[in-house]
């Protein structure tokens, strides 16, 4: 067998760098799986192929801001697809839902749900790389993942706590299967178990990150757009075999590596810096094309947020006079939709406050500790998302009860931190919190018209002569 050829200092300084930031997707998304379906301390009891639910809205935590994504529930499950496919089973249902499916490396397979097949029942058999098997009758669809543990983090509207029974009710109706349970037929032999390691988040800072890709990369065929890449860390012993060891380098590679994982950790932050709104980095291979850094803006914005063509976000409605956040202490604000101008949005489309500002800010902000409490909602102290205001609203759009319309067809939103005297405006208040916070606008299914920049959201404004 012959020798690999050994790198000189640049071309491994290279290879790290960039092998840093095709894997940070990768690792940040195992460490959530690790911590939600292998952990033996995991919530809800852990293992592949079933879901966790979450049907109840956010509870207050302190402070006055709402949380990210108040407009949707949670149901996750993770699955192992190396012994056989899994079928995603869905009801008929009118409720908007999407659940969809993730490659390890973060990239989707495929949406099952409102938008993308619609509101009838079916099933949906997702398939690992390199699986030959005959569709069997009745399956609606299939979902071809590339890796051969996948994840899904599905959303189901929640118009709000009244609303609770029923989507609970619906989400009980998700259901997963093996392929073999879904034909009665007997299952394969299990694959053998491999120890699952999981890097510490302080640990893909360092040369300790080739380890854990190491082991990552038995989950993931080589695709051909990393077949370069892949071949350049075979090189330096990362192949997936797991036998990658930091100590045996020698001490020139060891710092070689060490180096280019500087430089893919500030590559990364570069292209997050200049990323001015949340960016249009989350789709299939196919909507967002092979280029590693938007996976890596992707993970560093929120694991798991959904392509704008399911949902789209305004990003951070800021201040009127552009001088940085809202500020509830300092001012009331209004969102005008003028007659003709209200958002357009297939399902649904609401307004939502969130605060403090400062963190990133994506679909999701979820899915940034390394605990894995991100896909339930939870922020990165484990505690509920959603702030106390005095009427428990957390969002406003088109699905709130008692908004009440301008008289010329138009709509006039309220933030503010004290309740408005006119109870026209009290009907479309969001409540402020008394300090900074942002402002946020999504659409559930947006018209073409917002994705080609033809419609665009009002500006925040300050009404003069009113204290509201």
């Amino acid at each position: 067998m012959a020798e690999r050829a050994v790198p000189t200092a640049g071309e491994a300084r290279r290879t790290a760098a960039e092998a840093w930031i095709w894997g940070h997707p990768l690792l940040e998304n195992y460490r959530a799986l690790h911590a939600q379906a292998i952990d033996p301390e995991a919530p809800a009891g852990g293992g592949f192929g079933r879901f966790r639910h979450h049907a109840a809205p956010l509870a207050p935590a302190g402070g006055d801001a709402a949380g990210p994504d108040v407009d949707t529930v949670r149901s996750v499950a993770w699955l192992d697809l190396r012994a056989e496919p899994w079928v995603l089973s869905v009801p008929a249902t009118d409720r908007y839902h999407v659940l969809p499916v993730h490659d390890l490396d973060t990239v989707y397979v495929g949406f099952v749900g409102t938008r993308a097949t619609g509101t009838g029942a079916g099933d949906y058999l997702v398939a690992g790389p390199g699986w030959t098997g005959s569709v069997p009758d009745g399956v609606t669809g299939v979902l071809r993942a590339a890796t051969r543990l996948v994840g899904i983090v599905g959303r189901t509207h929640l118009a709000g706590p009244e609303d609770v029974p029923a989507v609970r009710a619906l989400q009980e109706r998700y259901r997963l299967r093996p392929l073999s349970a879904y034909t009665d037929t007997a299952a394969p032999h299990p694959p053998e178990e491999p120890f699952r390691p999981v890097a510490r988040a302080g640990e893909t800072n360092a040369v300790t990150f080739f380890t854990a890709l190491d082991f990552l990369l038995r989950f993931c065929p080589v695709l051909d757009a990393d077949r370069a890449l892949r071949a350049r860390l075979a090189v330096l012993g990362v192949d997936g075999g797991g036998a990658f060891e930091p100590g045996a380098l020698a001490p020139g590679l060891r710092a070689a590596l060490e180096a280019g994982v500087a430089d893919g950790r500030a590559r990364l932050a570069e292209a997050v810096a200049a990323t001015r709104r949340p960016a249009p980095v989350f789709g299939t291979r196919a909507e967002i094309g092979a280029e590693p850094l938007r996976r890596a803006v992707a993970a560093h914005q929120g694991l798991y947020g959904l392509p704008e063509t399911e949902v789209w976000s305004s990003g951070r409605l800021r201040d009127p006079a552009g001088h940085g956040p809202p500020d509830g202490a300092r001012h009331a604000y209004t969102i005008r939709f003028v007659p003709g101008q209200l958002p357009p949005a297939r399902f649904f489309w609401s307004a939502s406050l969130h605060g403090p500002p400062g963190g990133p800010l994506g679909e999701d902000t979820s899915g940034r500790n390394a605990s894995g409490r991100n896909a339930s909602g939870r922020n990165a102290s484990g505690r509920n998302a959603i702030g106390r205001n005095v009427i428990g609203r957390a969002a406003i759009g088109d699905r709130t009860p008692g908004i009440v319309y301008d008289d010329d067809g138009g709509l006039t939103l309220h933030l503010a931190h004290e309740r408005p005297t006119d109870p026209k405006r009290a009907a479309n208040w969001l409540p402020a919190p008394a300090g900074p916070f942002t402002a946020v606008l999504r659409l559930y299914g947006p018209d073409p018209s917002v994705l080609d920049g033809r419609w665009s959201p009002p500006p925040l404004t300050v009404p003069s002569g009113t204290g509201d």
